[in-house]
Parts: structure tokens; sequence; C-alpha cells
């Protein structure tokens, strides 16, 4: 297995190095599977024999202080590991926040108004924002003033199924992805090939565990359709589940007393996306602006009404809705095959993913069973269970 891009370790590290408790999998040649790593200055280990899956080292009592006693082989510095990087996570859902900032709040209701047709987004842009008025980021999703402003909004004709799940009580949290279908850094992320309008989502990505306790987190791209799911909420899953449409990575950063969950609340994100023909976008997002908190939204996924046994990943939506024209003025943003997306914060690291389309990225093809299968053969498959 080869990546199709080159990446360096300053590409991948968070800006404090190697001082975090970094875990995360890579592909082993020659025994035809992944293993489950800790990134060390002095070097990468496996710490399959203790943890043969990252659900099940996220279900120890506190993983951090456990992986800084694994020990296992050595396979190689960060930057001889790199070209074999897989998404840090396995047997966990993907799950995805939907609409927690409101600037992407905006930008959802002029998808669904525009009907999906990038050539009508600009003016309905500045109708919604007329309508809408204020600062959305002052209104607690299910307060009293949520509640007035959709009185209003209704009474003008404007209400819409983002913003209820964007002010209303109930949060929008969906399945991006099947499990183990994730890409990580270095790999081509995909884009359906009939769309026309698209966009990379940078969000912060959750690793919880089946308590509901969240023990680190990673950087990811929710790839997102517009016009597919702005001509129908209904095609929500054939907007967000293609092949490789969903990055998470590099590695996930266990809280310890390096990075806590306060840190997460503080992360600012940014993005680059560098085209073949010229074009530069640069973006950035704060978890400060999110509307529900990180663990509010643990709560809304897992519940009395519903559970999930190996874990999950928790995407937590995105204050990047891109706007910038490339091409013709009016046109907006939208993907190039060759796109060159980076995704970075100063604690997670850097995510860096090229674009082609999902039917000629390499396909998904080692699932579950090629996992049981390949744990087995290594005896490693009661300690995954």
């Amino acid at each position: 297995m080869k990546l199709p891009l080159s990446l360096k370790p300053e590409d991948v590290l968070p800006h404090d190095g190697y001082a975090g408790t970094l875990v995360g999998r890579v592909w082993l040649d020659d025994v035809g599977g992944p293993a489950v790593v800790v990134i060390r200055e002095s070097g990468v280990q496996d710490i399959s024999a203790h943890a043969p899956t990252m659900a099940s080292l996220l279900e120890l009592p506190s993983p951090a202080q456990a992986v800084r006693a694994m020990t296992g082989p050595r396979l190689g510095s960060l930057a001889e590991v790199l070209p074999r990087l897989l998404a840090p996570c396995d047997l966990q859902v993907v799950k995805a926040s939907g609409v927690t900032f409101a600037s992407s709040l905006l930008e959802r209701v002029i998808e669904e108004r525009a009907g999906g047709d990038l050539r009508r987004a600009e003016s309905i842009r500045a109708d919604v924002e007329k309508a809408v008025g204020g600062d959305l980021r002052a209104i607690k999703p299910g307060s009293p003033g949520a509640q007035e402003l959709k009185a209003l909004l209704i009474r003008q004709g404007m209400w819409s199924q983002y913003l209820e799940v964007g002010i209303g009580p109930d949060a929008e949290v969906f399945t991006k992805v099947p499990v183990l279908s994730s890409v990580g850094a270095g790999a081509a992320i995909g884009i359906h090939p009939k769309s026309e309008w698209n966009n990379p989502e940078p969000e912060v990505v959750l690793a919880v565990n089946s308590r509901g306790e969240v023990q680190g987190a990673a950087l990811g791209n929710d790839v997102n359709l517009r016009d597919f799911e702005g001509r129908s909420a209904l095609l929500l899953s054939k907007a967000k589940d293609n092949t490789a449409s969903c990055a998470i990575g590099p590695f996930i950063r266990l809280f310890d007393d390096t990075f806590t969950l306060d840190d997460l609340r503080r992360e600012d994100i940014e993005l680059l996306v560098e085209g073949r023909d010229g074009f530069v976008l640069h973006g950035a997002s704060t978890m400060r602006e999110i509307s529900r908190d990180p663990l509010e939204l643990v709560a809304q996924t897992l519940n009395a009404n519903h559970q999930y046994p190996d874990g999950f990943m928790l995407f937590l939506g995105t204050l990047f809705a891109p706007t910038q024209d490339r091409g013709a003025p009016g046109l907006g943003f939208t993907h190039h095959v060759g796109d060159l997306v980076t995704i970075r914060s100063a604690r997670l690291g850097g995510l860096r993913n090229v674009v082609d389309t999902s039917d000629r990225v390499a396909p998904w093809q080692f699932g579950l069973r090629a996992l049981f299968t390949n744990l087995a053969a290594r005896g490693l498959l009661a300690r995954a269970l």
C-alpha cells in the first residue's frame, strides 16, 4: 500500500511535536493488515499486542496512561511510516453533527433554497441574511430566544429544516460512512463525479468509547456535495457517503496533561486548498463559536435511545462554508480534481489529502471480515474482542 501524497513529519505533527499522546494505525505489508501504533520521537511502535484495535484501546479506563506504559516493535521513524498511514479509527461508527455553526447554518439554508443550483446562491444569500438578521451566534439552540426566531421566520416564509436543527432543541447527528471506510492523511479523498458544487468541511472529530467518554480527538474532512444535498435533504447519504469521502487523521491525540477537553473547546482550525489551476483558498474555523458544546453533541448521540458498543468517532460540524468565486463571478467555490486540501490545528496536527473522483480513487476493499480474518491469523483476535 502506498499513498498518493508524499508527507513529511512536519506536515502531520502538532505544534508541540511528540509531546502529546499520539496514537494511530499503520498498514503492515508483511502481515497484510493494520497495526495500532503509538507515535514517539524515538520512533513509531506497534502496540497491537496490547490493543489490537483502536476501539479496544479507547475502552481502557485511562488510554493515555496505559499507552505511556506500552512498548512494542519499532516500525521505523515517523518519516518512514507515513506512506502507510491509515485513518486512526477502526471498529467505531463514524457519526457527524451538522449545522453546529451559525455561518455554515446559513449556507445550508442557501443550498436548500437554491435547490442545489450554485448559480442561484449569490442572490439567495443576500435574501436569507436579510431575513434572519442579527447574529445567530448569540442564539442558544432550544432556548426561548431560538423559539421566538423560529416563529418570526415562519411568518416570513423563511423557515428551513436546517434552521430547525441549527437552533432547535434537537441536534442533527447522522452516520457519515461505514465502519473501516475512512481514509487517512496522505490518501485521496473522493468527490462524486456528477457533482458540480462541493467543498471540504474541516472539522474536529471526537474519539468516544462505548461508555460515552471522550478519550481524545483528531481532525476530519467531512467532504460534502452541496448540489446533491441542496436538491433534497433525502439525498444526504449520496451527498456524504461516497468512496473516500471521509478523511480522519493524522492521529488521535489522547487527552492527557498536555491536551484536555477545554483545550479542544478553544482549538482553531485552518484550511488551505491549493488547485492545479493556481487557485488558492484559505479558511479558518474556531471551536469557540460552536453552538452546542461537544459533550452535548455526545449526549445527543449516545444515550438511552442509542448505544455504540464499539464506540464512535463524532464529527463536530464546521464553521467553514466557502463562497469565494472560482472561475466565473457568482459561481462560488467547488473542487477540481487534483486540489490539495490541508486541514491543520496547533494541537491536532495536519490532515492533508488530494481530491479525485470517487470512482477513480482506490476502492474500499478491507472491511470487517478481512480485519477479523487478519487479526485471527496473527493471534490477536481474542485480544481485539
